[in-house]
């Protein structure tokens, strides 16, 4: 009976409304008699026949007014009771008047035991339809405890409940103020009750509806949950639902940056707009990760002009087009810029143009196992791009350049290491030599999110059923998200005094192993190991890539000194001057045109970067490399040595 009302058309359904809604106002006036006579009533005239004919009419008239046959019984509620009350008080005014005209001989408190009776029996009709309705979705609805029984948790059961996807079937919260209350049917739980109600209930989600949370708090419910081996999502917070950035029914997944904890710290305005408040400000690599979320918070502190240098049309046509419909994007004059950080020229021309007073140069190629492969081209960008870049400041006379540095430059094992570590020590010299720009570097971790990061891999593994990837099982690496590094570096370069090098706090070290399983626990899965053969995902240990360290440093010395921010601190490093450097640079130039790897990295180890060669001993020395196929037999080897690492 449920699936033939279900698949009725619409004007149907309308009609067996109307039939239901007739029924149950001649039945109201029916037992508002029987209960006023104290028995059953009998009709003894025609005129009160009538009255029950005027008492139909106006009611399925005055519901149809109302709105109530275009109200989907899906999602009827206490407002719904409040319509159809208002709605009959005015059948019950037609029948009071048909009462007086007809002269029925009906007692004067009929209509208004009419109108409750009535309210009752119509409401009570639409809450058994949306009762049937919800017991054959049933099955089809995915059941949740919601963890959270605040006014977010609320909103969001009362939503879950008027949807098909979710069946809400407790709440849980650690308040003990709440616990054993009941709102919308469903009872307040304890977390401890966790394990029983998944079992009892068939939970399969747990919904965490707590977005005003603190990150370490969060934290802390996450790690207690990771146990249950349930999928935990999140609901949206209710401001962003308002300000129409999400959908109220946006469950997402637990974000990995949650497995942080760490509270932000409040940023300082006057750092913030020190360099870009009504400043010209150019962004290299500004389609990238960092560089797309520096442009995200710069465009927001009120810059005179924001230039976006990429060397990719479409990452540069994706951030002008996200910051031109942001509405502060639409305050700035924003300059597209297509071309090369290796151009000293092009670079020149466009900061003396546009008179740029900041620079932040995120452009860099960064990923390890990459640059490993194409040494030449890892070192052209990242050292001489870096150079022309910094010259080209120089001499257009802007004010602050700020390197975004890396943890892998410290005691660096791999070529990208190696260059950033380079680039650093090429910016400290040149800042020695002039007055007029000053030079600082921000060197920090991994960022969540951000491309080739372990988090969006290890997700998409997962989604596809596994295995998850982790190259050693002791590598432990530091994690912060990026809108935190972007906000860091901006405040970072309003302390600059020339050649600093500036270090974020990462917080604690997160072994990358653990974040795996964490995040198998939390996206509902059990990890499959020797012990527990019946799992779903497993983790499989692939060994450390050419150039990978177990661990990453940010301090090269020993000391770094403490700032007037507490994220930021300063090191206290060696510097070399552009005269040591001269000479080292021009022998890795030259290494560079004749594509010789060997000698790029005996020049490196030469260089007081205290670079060790890892993991690329197998084609040093213009030893033969697996390239990819086509590469060797097209001309891209150079003479002289091999131009690729191994592929």
């Amino acid at each position: 009976m449920r699936g033939f009302l279900v698949e009725m058309s619409r004007h149907s359904k309308v009609a067996v409304m109307i039939a239901s809604d007739s029924v149950s106002l001649l039945l109201a006036l029916w037992l508002a008699l029987s209960l006023r006579y104290g028995e059953l009533w009998q009709p003894a005239s025609t005129a009160q026949l009538l009255c029950f004919v005027f008492a139909a009419v106006s009611g399925v008239v005055a519901l149809s007014f109302a709105g109530l046959y275009r109200w989907m019984v899906r999602y009827v509620s206490a407002e719904t009771l409040l319509v159809i009350f208002k709605a009959l008080i005015a059948s019950a005014l037609v029948l009071a008047t048909a009462i007086l005209l007809l002269k029925a001989e009906l007692p004067r408190s009929t209509p208004l035991l009419y109108l409750l009776i009535g309210t009752i029996l119509v409401a009570g009709s639409r809450f058994m339809a949306q009762r049937l309705l919800r017991e054959q979705e049933k099955g089809q609805r995915i059941p949740v405890v919601i963890y959270g029984a605040g006014s977010t948790g609320h909103q969001i059961g009362l939503g879950l409940h008027q949807g098909n996807t979710y069946r809400p079937v407790a709440y849980v919260d650690d308040n003990p103020a709440l616990q054993g209350m009941t709102t919308y049917g469903l009872r307040v739980h304890s977390p401890r009750e966790l394990p029983r109600l998944i079992e009892d209930y068939g939970v399969q989600q747990i919904l965490l509806a707590m977005p005003e949370l603190s990150s370490s708090r969060r934290r802390e419910i996450l790690m207690s949950l990771e146990g249950l081996s349930i999928k935990i999502r999140t609901v949206p917070r209710m401001q962003d639902i308002v300000a129409g950035k999400v959908a109220a029914d946006d469950i997402q997944d637990v974000d990995p940056a949650d497995l942080l904890g760490r509270d932000p710290v409040p940023p300082r305005p006057d750092l913030l707009g020190a360099t870009i408040t009504g400043k010209t400000v150019l962004v290299t690599g500004a389609g990238g990760s960092i560089g797309s979320e520096l442009c995200r918070q710069i465009v927001g502190l009120s810059p005179a002009r924001l230039i976006l240098f990429e060397i990719s049309e479409f990452a540069l046509y994706a951030i002008e087009s996200e910051l031109r419909a942001s509405e502060s994007g639409r305050l700035v004059q924003l300059i597209p810029l297509l071309g090369s950080i290796q151009g000293e020229a092009l670079m020149q021309e466009v900061m003396e143009r546009f008179r740029v007073d900041t620079v932040f140069h995120a452009a860099a190629y960064k990923h390890v196992p990459l640059v490993e492969h194409n040494v030449v081209e890892g070192v052209r960008n990242n050292v001489f791009g870096t150079w022309a870049t910094a010259r080209a400041a120089i001499a257009a006379g802007v004010g602050t350049f700020v390197l975004i540095s890396t943890d892998k430059a410290v005691r660096p094992t791999n070529v990208m290491g190696a260059s950033k570590r380079l680039a650093e020590l090429v910016l400290q010299a040149l800042d020695a030599d002039n007055h007029a720009t000053r030079f600082c570097m921000v060197r920090f971790g991994n960022v969540l999110g951000s491309s080739g990061s372990v988090v969006p891999l290890f997700r998409d593994q997962i989604r596809r059923g596994g295995p998850v990837t982790v190259t050693h099982p002791e590598i432990i690496r530091y994690f912060m998200t990026i809108p935190e590094a972007a906000q860091l570096v901006i405040q970072a370069a309003a302390m600059a005094e020339g050649g600093d090098v500036f270090l974020l706090d990462m917080g604690e070290p997160v072994r990358i192993a653990d974040l795996a399983k964490r995040m198998i626990h939390l996206m509902g899965f059990h990890e499959r190991t020797a012990g527990h053969p019946n799992g779903d995902i497993e983790i499989v240990f692939t060994g450390l890539r050419p150039g990978e360290k177990l661990y990453e440093e940010l301090l090269v010395g020993d000391q770094a000194l403490p700032t007037d921010h507490p994220r930021i601190m300063r090191a206290r490093e060696k510097c070399v001057s552009m005269a040591e450097l001269a000479r080292s640079l021009e022998v890795l130039r030259r290494a560079c045109e004749a594509g010789d790897v060997g000698a790029i990295c005996e020049c490196f180890e030469r260089l007081p970067i205290g670079y060790t060669a890892a993991g690329i001993s197998d084609y040093r020395h213009g030893a033969q490399a697996s390239a990819p196929q086509g590469v060797a037999g097209n001309g891209a080897e150079a003479v002289g040595g091999n131009r690729f690492g191994r592929a």
